[in-house]
């Protein structure tokens, strides 16, 4: 079996899973008297298309709505109804809160909330299989329930009505409404019966009562905030407070729930064919939707939602027990968020620009002496190298190395001082010498008697005094023959010996 084989196995095992599972809610739904459909948040509930009831079979809506003619629906409107007028204090609650009738009214138009939530998903349903007969495209135009409902009771069987129709303005945007004009004037749908109209009619009346019902419940809820939850209403409001107590089942039920939960209720998640999900924000709740947090930017809002879900769940708690009755808790509480707020859009302080410090270390003393003299005599230019850096302006020069690399000896050998291979002594490096230096070397360099090899100084054993073959003892000169190599040298080797002229030789050869 191929993988491809596997995978149609496996989704026609869970089609049939699927199946069963839907069978059995309608009969447990059909035993209690009732269908309860969707989920507690209000949000309309991820069924597949092909796992939804069909309501397009039903007689009329009163078969299968029931809520709205049913008798605890009545008792708590008109309990409603006559506690609205009345003003109670905190201090009348004596005991836990949940033995209070009010209290106890409160909770109980909470979860009746959550009926009408369920009710009106069932009523969409079954005005949208009935008028799909006349217009099956205005579905996926109007993606809003309640709008959904208002335009069908709008329509009725004449879809030109949405040309030029002020009510239909006030449900729809203009863009909403030129497309469903133009979709409306192409549409394959057949007209409905009167039968048919007048129980489109019934279910769109019986909607809008329950949505109506459910914004009263609303307003009691939150006028009576104050005195159940007054903390919890000061840091997020007494709307938002009523509807989060209200999913939560009632205040004790909050206060035992964690902050991490208590930030997701009110979530919603609609899969709408041929719309974009990317403006459907995942884990938003409630709160996240709130005055409080939606005042900041939108890069601060989860991270503000998660703190606001942590301070109420500190508020739900004071108010389960009955303290701070007066919302000093919940005005701290709402002081530390809105400085947190600030704390977050303040602007990142200015950098400064800080100058280099001043150096510690100080000027160091130069070196003098006869090493330092020594020192720079032996590493600086001399005068070969001078001469050689040296060039001729608007003249060509010769490459040393007959090639081309633009190496030349510069003013080398061209302004000849007859010193060029002469190491050079700076004057100004030049070491001092005494004058009684001078006449202490001056000593060392008289010569008596013959000369050593030796440093240039007189040997011991010189003397004037020789011994010849043919005289004996004779007194002669030891520097005669020195003296006589000097005066050839002076003659022929001297930097201003100049040429001699050499007698000619004619007068032999005559």
């Amino acid at each position: 079996m191929s993988l491809a084989d596997e995978l149609l196995a496996d989704l026609e095992e869970a089609a049939d899973e699927g199946d069963d599972g839907l069978y059995g809610e309608e009969e447990e739904g059909e035993s209690d008297g009732e269908v309860t459909e969707g989920r507690p948040d209000g949000g309309l509930e991820d069924i597949p298309e092909e796992m939804e009831v069909d309501y397009s079979k039903a007689e009329s809506v009163s078969s299968i709505a029931k809520l709205r003619n049913s008798k605890p629906f009545s008792e708590i409107m008109d309990k409603i109804s006559m506690y609205s007028g009345k003003q109670r204090k905190n201090s009348e609650v004596s005991g836990p809160v949940e033995s209070d009738p009010e209290y106890r009214l409160i909770v109980a138009a909470n979860n009746l909330t959550v009926e009408i939530d369920n009710e009106l998903n069932i009523i969409y349903k079954f005005t949208r299989d009935k008028y799909s007969k006349r217009f099956p495209e205005l579905e996926s135009l109007v993606p809003d329930s309640l709008d959904y409902i208002r335009t069908v009771k709008e329509f009725g069987n004449n879809l030109e009505k949405c040309k030029t129709n002020e009510t239909l303005q006030q449900i729809l945007t203009n863009a909403t409404i030129m497309v469903v004009s133009v979709t409306a004037s192409t549409t394959q749908g057949s007209l409905l019966t009167e039968d048919e109209l007048k129980q489109l009619e019934e279910s769109c009346d019986m909607a809008l009562e329950l949505n109506q019902s459910k914004h009263r419940i609303y307003e009691y809820v939150e006028s009576k905030m104050s005195f159940i939850a007054p903390n919890l209403s000061i840091i997020v409001g007494a709307s938002t407070a009523a509807k989060i107590m209200g999913i939560a089942g009632g205040l004790t039920n909050l206060s035992k729930m964690p902050a991490c939960n208590l930030m997701l209720l009110g979530a919603q998640r609609r899969t709408l064919s041929g719309f974009s999900s990317a403006s459907l924000l995942p884990h938003t709740g409630y709160i996240y939707h709130c005055d409080v947090v939606q005042s900041l930017p939108p890069d601060l809002r989860r991270k503000a939602a998660r703190l606001v879900s942590a301070k109420c769940a500190l508020a739900s708690r004071v108010d389960s027990f009955h303290e701070s009755s007066v919302g000093k808790v919940g005005y701290d509480l709402k002081e530390e968020i809105e400085r947190k707020f600030d704390k977050w859009q303040e602007p990142p302080p200015v950098k400064q620009v800080k100058p280099l410090p001043a150096p510690l270390d100080g000027q160091r003393k130069k070196r003098g002496g006869r090493r330092y003299r020594k020192m720079k005599e032996r590493l600086g230019l001399t005068e070969i190298r001078k001469h050689a850096n040296r060039m001729t302006f608007a003249e060509i020069e010769d490459d040393a190395y007959q090639e081309d690399l633009g190496f030349s000896l510069g003013q080398l050998g061209k302004s000849g001082s007859g010193r060029v291979r002469q190491a050079q002594v700076n004057e100004a490096t030049k070491a001092r010498i005494s004058k009684s230096l001078q006449r202490t070397l001056q000593k060392q360099s008289m010569t008596y008697g013959g000369k050593s090899t030796v440093r240039d100084r007189s040997s011991g054993i010189s003397s004037s005094v020789a011994f010849t073959p043919l005289q004996g003892l004779e007194i002669v000169n030891p520097q005669a023959a020195e003296k006589k190599v000097a005066e050839a040298n002076q003659k022929y080797f001297s930097n201003m010996a100049e040429f001699l002229k050499v007698k000619k030789e004619a007068k032999i050869g005559k």
